[in-house]
């Protein structure tokens, strides 16, 4: 093949970046794939050099060589013979979704590895006081596990086991197409390299049955409705003897009768009277913890908020706990007694104001002028 220089061959700047090199060798994959033009020799030739000019122009090192002593520089690697297979690990992700293949040069040679189980999620429902404090509890959680009879070997002893007949034990059969040898999985095993002859009669050869498991779960103090917890290796087995997955419990915090959230702090409305507001008191007011008292003083509106300091909730990132936020509402009576009515009456008329149906009467005479 003769040498013609990478930045040429793939049509691009000699200060190119990445994603230019990889969009210059992708358009010219497509359009001189040996798939799409069978017999044009030519095509393959310029379909190698391509390959040829973007493994040396991806890799930082081997450009860096070329761009400074061009072909000499790159020795045996100067030619496609010298090319490590390997390189085409980088082109799957050019070519894959191209062709519809995912292993090119000797894939069909890697052997089919245990998988990881699946992930599991829990909907796990807490009081408010739960989410607030924190609390341990028990969770039971149906799951695939590891058949204990056949030690997940799908047989009964190792003596049933036997090596595919079709792939050989790779786990995949190869193909060739045009100009690379596609590996795909083998139909008869499942990308597993064996059979059973007789399987296991507990699991049926699947190697994992499903049971029922007890978890202890610890939730920390100043969870929130949709935060997750992940309980490492608490997930499903994995097949042919692979690790398990993970369990997510995702949380649910239910509301409060008194009391609401805002990050770290807790809110509550305490309500109080008219003579509380306008003379001072000290009025109880509920915690988390304990009842606690808070001074009213004289002349408090309504919607005065007063704050108790680390009564509220624990921070989850550095265990600080918030406050606790009370908002007075001053309560109005809806009736009043005599000797009620006579005493906001004479207050009425200390500070100069009308109160009651006359009054009102009089005010609206008063604006038409009768």
């Amino acid at each position: 093949m003769s040498r013609h220089d990478y930045y040429e061959v793939l049509g691009i700047a000699r200060d190119a970046d990445a994603a230019s090199i990889k969009k210059a060798y992708r358009r010219l994959a497509l359009k001189h794939h040996p798939d799409k033009n069978p017999g044009d020799k030519d095509a393959e030739e310029r379909f190698k050099e391509a390959a040829q000019a973007y493994a040396v122009l991806s890799d930082p090192d081997k450009r860096r060589r070329y761009d400074q002593y061009g072909h000499a520089g790159l020795g045996a690697e100067g030619g496609f013979a010298g090319f490590d297979p390997e390189i085409f690990g980088d082109f799957s992700d050019v070519l894959g979704d191209l062709f519809g293949f995912s292993g090119i040069f000797g894939s069909a040679r890697r052997r089919h590895r245990a998988r990881r189980g699946p992930d599991l999620r829990y909907d796990l429902t807490l009081t408010f006081e739960q989410g607030v404090r924190g609390t341990e509890t028990a969770i039971r959680v149906p799951r695939m596990e590891r058949c204990i009879e056949c030690g997940g070997r799908g047989a009964r002893n190792d003596r049933d086991i036997e090596t595919c007949s079709q792939c050989g034990g790779r786990g995949q059969m190869a193909y060739q197409q045009g100009f690379f040898t596609i590996a795909r999985t083998c139909g008869r095993c499942g990308g597993t390299g064996r059979t059973i002859a007789r399987p296991c009669t507990t699991c049926g050869g699947n190697g994992r049955t499903r049971v029922e498991r007890e978890i202890t779960v610890r939730i920390p103090p100043g969870v929130l409705t949709g935060m997750q917890l992940r309980v490492g290796g608490e997930g499903e087995s994995g097949a042919d003897g692979g690790p398990p997955g993970d369990l997510y419990v995702v949380l649910e915090v239910g509301t409060h009768e008194c009391f609401s959230r805002e990050r770290d702090d807790l809110l509550c409305e305490v309500p109080i009277s008219f003579a509380q507001a306008a003379l001072g008191a000290r009025v109880k007011v509920p915690t988390l913890d304990a009842e606690e008292e808070i001074e009213i003083p004289a002349g408090t509106q309504s919607g005065s908020q007063f704050r108790l300091r680390g009564k509220g909730v624990s921070n989850l990132n550095g265990g600080r706990r918030g406050d606790q936020v009370i908002t007075v509402q001053v309560r109005t009576p809806r009736r009043l007694g005599a000797r009620q009515r006579e005493l906001f009456e004479d207050l009425a008329r200390l500070e100069g104001e009308e109160v009651g149906e006359r009054g009102l009467f009089d005010r609206v005479r008063d604006i038409f002028g009768e």
